[in-house]
């Protein structure tokens, strides 16, 4: 027995204590005690071990116990079944409670007033363009493009789209807006019933109104409903008035690819207008007009061959409201665009769409910051200037060149004076906004002050001051770190300059400079202070083309930058409302002063660098000869673009920023055309009509006496300038003079700029007795007599 029972416990691993001796075993019996003793002694020891392993983890089991009691899968099921319950719960009680109420948009449609900033009326703007047609007088093709457009499940769906409507809400709990998703249904009832505020109210009572509404009414009913309350842009308010806005016909008379642009223009009215579109705009617009007739196509409402017979129809050029004639109707729009964008930034609408809508809703008083005074001095300079020199029947390109200009306070960034063209009856687009032109040299600047704000250097390692010296040689070969980078801009008559400084270089807009000067400095680095001043450089590629204003811009957007350059580096954003009124809805106006972009002294530096240009360089005939001038201090930059299709003058005094900007636009097509032989001249330049228009209303309402505050040493507003003789012969001599001043082969003068904030002790009495003789491939080359690296010679 003993033996099997040491065989049984070695199988068993030990686990069996070892037997109770027998008293009838032999006291020396070691033989059969000794392997049941050791066995034994192993057991003990694997239960010791399991016993403390058992101690150590019992308090984390005992956690995990707790944890799986109280969130079993049972419990968790049962939790979301129970919010489940309590949301249809809460949902039943709102469809209880809400029901479909009057329509209302009509009945609230009121005027907006216009006021000059002194209180005075400017406008209203009158009667509703609405004229409510039944679906029966709109071809069934055209009805079914709105469907194709906004909602393709609109025939079969319950007047709702949960996924689109929950997106919606989270969008807006979280701050993020809207992302649509609306049926052709909630749309109606967003836009009859409710009001367009962002607001998880308005949706949840969306959302029951649209299904009550589907529920009651035909489909027709909605979608008549939905074509006759929406806005079309151009002041049209459902698809009759649209279809006379955009093609001069009826409703009835539309054809399918008529109908098809109108559906696809409700999704962004403002820019999808062909006759104010960017090209990006009218792409965008294109695609869904096509994107509508396919549908149409996949839904089998439209032929495929008839479809790839159909041809874009290009809208036709808008007609004025009653009442918005000469430059009302500019300064009521850009009013009315600045606040439908405060709508949005503040929540209040979905989109510029949405709040483009409550605004032509009526019921505002808007009082714009227009000067009265100002504003009628820069139409009268626009006209003594530039149109009453414009003949049109003795010379077609006249036709083809349109103006604008905006004027800003620098210490408030109230936009004073704006002119956005001939007459709003005649040129629908505002001149004064309109972003598809190029600023060409007015862009120099901001180089200049990226520069100075990053203390950069030229490839040399010299650090970039007003006195840094540059090759100016036409179509000389930008270089980074030694390395060509493939652009060699030509400069205004291909005129080469040898070494000069970056102030003559500013002064005669030298493009192979400044192109050297913005690799210099990094591109990025350019297009960020760009951005910071004011202008829309965030979906840029950096690159060195950049540098001669190829982007485009805005004389609102160029006097902006100015502005914030005259406020000492202070951003400014110049802003048209001063005041804002409305009994449904709040509008908090932001700042239009903000935070230090560049810093004080960089910003004044440029615009020491700027008073050259007008004392000594482009701007010299138009603005420093002007006899109202009467000693005010001036800064500014010309800009002449590429081909001539653009022309610029932006400049400031130190109460007044105003930019001006000429652009050729063909008027039978609307593209981008050269100016050359406008009024009787070879070339339309920046320091021709923008910067007489500029001074002829400047000098007649800013103030005499002002002084540029400068913390700077640098530029022409508080050394000398001279002209240096370049140092070997410039590669090319123009064939006729240039319009921007061409190089002069003359002693440097010693007379001081003559718009001098403070005297210099003393002045160089000579020029520097040694040129560079030759400049590194790398860019500027420094001036050993200046006491910050480049003392101008």
């Amino acid at each position: 027995m003993g033996r099997a029972e040491d065989r049984r416990a070695r199988r068993r691993g030990g686990r069996r204590a070892a037997p109770t001796r027998s008293s009838a075993a032999p006291t020396g019996s070691s033989a059969q005690e000794e392997p049941v003793t050791v066995v034994g002694g192993r057991a003990a020891a694997r239960r010791a071990a399991r016993g403390r392993g058992r101690a150590k983890g019992k308090a984390g089991k005992d956690g995990r116990s707790l944890i799986r009691r109280m969130f079993t899968w049972k419990k968790i099921v049962g939790a979301f079944f129970g919010m489940c319950l309590l949301g249809m719960g809460a949902f039943i009680a709102l469809y209880m409670m809400i029901g479909i109420p009057k329509g209302n948009a009509d009945a609230t449609l009121q005027s907006n007033v216009y006021q000059y900033s002194d209180g005075s009326l400017m406008t209203r703007d009158g009667q509703r363009n609405r004229e409510i047609v039944g679906l029966d007088k709109i071809p069934k093709s055209v009805q079914r493009t709105f469907v194709a457009a906004e909602n393709k499940t609109f025939y079969k769906d319950n007047g709702v789209d949960l996924r689109g409507t929950a997106r919606g809400l989270l969008n807006t709990l979280s701050g993020k807006g809207a992302q649509g998703g609306s049926t052709i249904t909630q749309q109606y009832v967003k836009n009859y019933y409710l009001t367009q505020n962002q607001t998880v109210t308005r949706k949840l009572k969306e959302l029951v109104i649209s299904l009550k509404l589907d529920r009651e009414k035909s489909k027709d009913y909605i979608l008549a409903g939905y074509i006759n309350t929406s806005y079309y842009g151009r002041g049209a308010y459902g698809i009759q008035a649209a279809a006379q806005a955009y093609y001069r016909v009826d409703a009835q008379d539309l054809s399918v690819e008529q109908g098809a642009y109108l559906a696809a223009l409700l999704q962004a009215p403002n820019q999808y207008d062909w006759a104010i579109a960017s090209d990006t705009g009218k792409k965008l617009v294109k695609a869904r007009w096509n994107y509508v007739l396919d549908n149409m196509v996949e839904e089998g409402w439209l032929d495929k061959a008839k479809r790839a017979r159909t041809t874009f129809p290009t809208p036709k050029p808008p007609k004025a409201a009653p009442g918005m004639g000469g430059q009302t109707g500019y300064l009521v729009n850009a009013a009315n665009n600045q606040l439908a964008r405060q709508l949005v930034a503040q929540g209040t609408a979905d989109n510029v769409n949405d709040a483009l809508t409550m605004v032509n809703q009526g019921g505002w008083t808007i009082t714009l910051s227009i000067d009265k005074k100002k504003q009628a001095a820069l139409e009268k300079a626009a006209k003594s200037q530039l149109t009453s020199k414009l003949d049109p029947k003795k010379r077609s390109v006249d036709a083809d060149v349109q103006a604008g200009a905006v004027s800003v306070n620098p210490k408030n960034g109230a936009v004073v004076a704006m002119y956005g063209g001939q007459d709003y009856y005649k040129h629908y687009r505002n001149n004064a906004t309109r972003t598809d032109y190029q600023p060409a040299s007015t862009f120099k600047p901001v180089i200049l002050a990226a520069a100075l704000d990053g203390g950069a250097q030229t490839q040399t390692g010299k650090p970039i001051t007003a006195g840094t010296m540059y090759d100016g040689t036409s179509r000389r070969p930008v270089v980074d770190n030694g390395t060509k980078v493939g652009f060699a801009p030509e400069n205004e008559d291909n005129a080469s300059y040898g070494e000069i400084t970056v102030q003559t270089a500013m002064n005669k807009s030298v493009n192979s400079v400044f192109a050297q000067m913005g690799v210099d400095v990094g591109m990025k680095k350019v297009l960020k202070v760009g951005g910071d001043l004011g202008m829309d450089t965030s979906k840029l590629n950096a690159r060195p083309a950049q540098t001669l204003g190829t982007m485009g811009a805005s004389p609102l957007q160029m006097a902006g930058v100015y502005a914030t350059l005259d406020n000492h580096g202070k951003k400014v954003t110049p802003t048209i409302i001063k005041s804002v009124e409305n009994s449904r809805h709040q509008v908090d106006l932001p700042n239009p002063i903000g935070d230090q972009v560049i810093s004080r002294e960089a910003a004044d530096t440029v615009t020491s660098v700027l008073t050259g240009v007008v004392d000594d360089g482009t701007a010299r005939v138009s603005v420093r000869n002007n006899a109202e001038r009467d000693g005010r201090k001036v800064a500014g930059k010309t800009g002449t673009s590429d081909e001539n299709r653009s022309a610029w003058f932006s400049g400031y005094t130190p109460d007044l920023v105003t930019s001006v900007g000429l652009f050729g636009e063909s008027k039978k097509s609307g593209a981008q055309v050269s100016m050359h032989g406008a009024a009787g001249l070879p070339r339309v330049n920046g320091g021709g009509f923008p910067a007489q228009i500029w001074a002829a209303y400047t000098f007649g309402v800013s103030r005499t006496g002002l002084k540029f505050d400068l913390d700077t040493t640098q530029g022409a507003a508080v050394r000398p300038t001279y002209s240096q003789t370049p140092s070997r012969t410039p590669s090319q001599t123009p064939s006729r003079t240039p319009t921007s001043e061409s190089p002069t082969s003359q002693t440097p003068s010693r007379t001081p700029s003559r718009t001098p904030s403070q005297t210099p002790s003393q002045s160089p009495s000579q020029s520097p007795s040694q040129s560079p003789s030759e400049t590194p491939s790398g860019g500027g080359v420094q001036n050993p007599l200046d006491p910050n690296g480049g003392q101008q010679p």
